[in-house]
């Protein structure tokens, strides 16, 4: 097995990052009077913010699923604005959203080159990213937080709580006096997590006390928006898939544990999107995967019943070929190995596909929405 000791790893401030938030971050307004808009995507966009204020005013979910590119493109606080005014109740992504948010906060820079690093054995290798989130990801499993709340308490309170020996040691002394071992108690998963941190804690030479880690950019922070308005913003990792795993500090029961509460707040979220709308943003394998288990698990707990009335959204940059709202093309069209799509298409709900830029999109939703709420005044 690889040992991740034999490596090498760089200091963040050292990397060429090709994207800065300030000079990314996207103002709707403004960056909208850049752009020419289709009139027939301005409509499409105007449908589904009345969708999302009818689902508000119901009090349904309206959950927003995107890839890493809406961070990176700089979407990060114009989404933490939706969620903040309630336009969303809940937000969810992969793991590389999460990095790109937390290098956001912390020094302002995200996105490497890729083709560069590889080459020269260092992409993914930097000291900072790799050590604080995972450590992160540890303390969170700990205090049975999920993995994207973890990252974000990191983020609000620039720093990491790191907990005594003796404190680790009596809860897991704790659940052994208790002469039994259930997985599905707080007390037993809080002993293991407890041990996972020890031996980082060991691995890392860890002192008990306060670790500063300095945010200079959160404003731009979705996660910190997400952490601020108490409204989940959840993520749905897959190992190997994200830098964190090159560093020595990643623990894969750490991951497990606070990306399966993510994934159930995520399910929560789904049980209530009868009359709701779910959003698909630029995200070709882990919305689709994710939502197609949740919405079965809802039904299932449901009798089968149920979760039909939602529209579901779908949002990429790939132009469209196929009416689904029609249902599946033929197997010799190529619009049928659209994985995503035919995903969403079986799920006995209301689908649409829009092709558009995340960033346009967005920006345009961001200014329908706010039209909704001056209506909604008037």
């Amino acid at each position: 097995m690889f040992d991740r000791a034999r490596m090498s790893y760089f200091p963040l401030r050292e990397r060429l990052s090709k994207v800065s938030i300030p000079d990314a971050c996207i103002k709707p307004e403004a960056y909208l009077k850049t752009k020419e808009i289709p009139a027939s995507l301005k409509l499409r966009v105007d449908s589904i913010a009345a969708e999302i204020a009818k689902a508000k005013k119901r009090g349904a979910s309206v959950v927003c699923a995107f890839g890493a590119h809406s961070i990176k493109n700089g979407l990060g606080q114009l989404l933490g604005s939706l969620l903040k005014k309630g336009w969303f109740t809940h937000l969810a992504a992969n793991g590389a959203a999460v990095i790109h948010d937390w290098e956001f906060a912390f020094q302002g820079k995200s996105s490497e080159d890729v083709h560069e690093n590889v080459l020269k054995g260092k992409f993914g290798t930097w000291e900072e990213t790799g050590l604080y989130i995972n450590l992160a990801l540890a303390l969170g499993a700990y205090e049975g937080l999920g993995y994207g709340a973890s990252v974000g308490a990191m983020i609000h309170k620039d720093g990491l709580d790191i907990p005594s020996r003796e404190g680790l040691f009596e809860t897991v002394n704790s659940a052994i006096k208790r002469n039994s071992v259930d997985v599905s108690t707080y007390t037993t998963n809080k002993a293991a997590a407890a041990l996972d941190l020890l031996g980082l804690m060991e691995l890392l030479n860890l002192r008990p006390g306060f670790l500063s880690v300095d945010h200079l950019y959160k404003e731009y922070s979705l996660l910190e928006a997400a952490t601020q308005c108490g409204r989940p913003f959840t993520c749905h990792p897959m190992f190997g898939h994200d830098i964190i795993y090159t560093h020595k500090a990643n623990c894969g029961a750490a991951v497990g544990r606070t990306a399966e509460r993510d994934f159930l707040e995520y399910v929560s979220s789904i049980e209530s999107l009868d009359g709701g709308v779910y959003l698909s943003v630029g995200s070709a394998v882990m919305s689709p995967m994710i939502f197609e288990k949740a919405l079965s698990m809802a039904r299932n707990a449901n009798g089968g019943k149920g979760i039909k009335d939602c529209g579901i959204h779908v949002v990429d940059l790939q132009e469209a070929s196929w009416d689904w709202s029609g249902g599946e093309p033929p197997m010799d069209d190529p619009a049928y190995y659209l994985r995503f799509m035919k995903t969403f298409s079986r799920m006995g709900c209301r689908v649409d596909y829009t092709s558009a830029d995340n960033r346009v999109f967005f920006a345009l939703l961001s200014q329908s929405l706010e039209c909704q709420m001056e209506n909604r005044n008037e």
